[in-house]
């Protein structure tokens, strides 16, 4: 006699509904854009009710946010990952910018992050999400860099890591409409050490 399986709890079942409502209105945002997608599109992409969609999310604004903010996080997840604190200050941050690219050349990412959100949800919004996620990362970059002795006490770092998040942005859409990455990494590593280079 098989034993019977394990009883899901509320909360497992509640974040896999969730996941799941996420999980495919990430496809449909990223292959129709967020104004051609409708919640009906969504529930039956994820084989829900309209009933599922609104327990979890107010709207579908709520529901592209979330999506938005998963995309984020999971880009700010790889450039930690590739710029550990073991690292010295000029590695971490042209390791960092590498793997924001690198992360950001998954299929839809730039559109959900770079067009799709900030028109959705507004410039300030993004920001906020941003600022937790990759450019919290770029900002933590700079910050080790300037307590190494590596970037004069005189450059504002909040600004530098706003500056810097913007070109980073810009060849993140340059590279998914078709542009050389090497040529972009190339020339952020040269704006990277243009900040570091005035540290001696």
């Amino acid at each position: 006699m098989r034993p019977k399986p394990a009883r899901r709890s509320n909360r497992e079942r509640t974040e896999t509904t969730r996941a799941e409502l996420i999980a495919a209105a990430r496809r449909l945002f990223i292959e129709k854009g967020y104004a051609e997608t409708a919640t009906p599109d969504i529930v039956a992409a994820a084989g829900l009710t309209r009933g599922a969609l609104y327990h979890h999310f107010a709207d579908k604004q709520a529901l592209f946010r979330a999506v938005v903010e998963n995309e984020a996080q999971v880009v700010a997840q790889e450039i930690d990952r590739a710029s550990p604190s073991t690292l010295p200050p000029r590695e971490a941050l042209v390791q960092g910018g590498e793997a924001f690219l690198a992360a950001m050349a998954q299929p839809g990412r730039t559109r959900l992050l770079l067009l799709d959100g900030p028109a959705v949800l507004g410039r300030i919004a993004m920001d906020e999400i941003d600022g937790r996620h990759a450019a919290r990362t770029l900002r933590e970059g700079l910050a080790f860099a300037a307590e190494a002795d590596a970037v004069p006490r005189s450059i504002p770092i909040d600004a530098v890591a706003h500056l810097l998040s913007s070109a980073f942005d810009r060849a993140a859409l340059a590279i998914a409409a078709g542009a050389d990455p090497t040529d972009y990494k190339v020339a952020l590593a040269a704006m990277i050490d243009g900040i570091l280079i005035r540290a001696a």
